[in-house]
């Protein structure tokens, strides 16, 4: 039961790691090479496509969604989706698409003379499920390498594990004040039913 006990937890903190890590925000540095519009149809995959843009209609499962294609400086590509997250989840509340779309567009930048952008985005890319991550936001930086530091992912974990401990330090103290002296006294009491049946047997 041990081992059981341990998968189970280990299962539990491994959910909870890759949901934190889809979710949180990444940075990319790369040069644009080239932004375009797609129909999507989700699939099997819808969980990880955001929504339709607000003000559309959500309802049809058919939709254009933009893309953003990018090459690192060691020759990587990553493409981007570029969908609106609104009011839902993740709490991006990003509206500004269009208005993103335009930005890459304007970026574009070839091998002989590379623009480098720092594309922030939440997701995973998978080429089995055609899984794409979300741009959120760009900016221009001069150097490829330039260290950025992921402030709102730093807060997010530390409010989290602060979190975290505050309910275990507090689940601690009421086992240790309501449940342990309850077993306890539960103990007691069988133990001295036990003792009384085995003196009645004896008689």
């Amino acid at each position: 039961m041990r081992y059981v006990k341990w998968f189970i937890i280990a299962i539990f903190w491994l959910l909870v790691a890759a949901f934190l890590h889809y979710t949180l925000p990444q940075t990319d540095i790369a040069r644009i090479t080239d932004t375009y519009e797609k129909r999507v149809d989700p699939g099997e995959n819808s969980w990880f496509w955001a929504q339709a843009d607000v003000g559309t209609d959500g309802t049809v499962p058919t939709r254009d969604v933009f893309f953003i294609q990018t090459r690192r400086e060691n020759g990587d590509i990553m493409v981007y989706r570029n969908e609106d997250t609104g009011w839902g989840w993740p709490p991006y509340f990003k509206f500004d698409t269009s208005n993103l779309q335009a930005e890459a567009s304007d970026m574009r930048s070839t091998a002989d003379n590379p623009r480098w952008v720092a594309i922030r985005h939440y997701g995973w890319r998978n080429e089995f499920l055609t899984v794409f991550p979300n741009a959120v936001s760009l900016r221009e930086v001069e150097d490829p390498n330039e260290f950025i530091v992921p402030w709102v992912s730093i807060i997010v974990l530390v409010l989290l594990a602060a979190l975290f401990w505050a309910i275990w330090a507090r689940w601690k103290r009421f086992w240790a004040r309501r449940v342990d002296p309850a077993l306890t006294e539960a103990g007691d009491r069988v133990a001295i039913g036990s003792s009384r049946l085995r003196d009645k047997f004896r008689k």
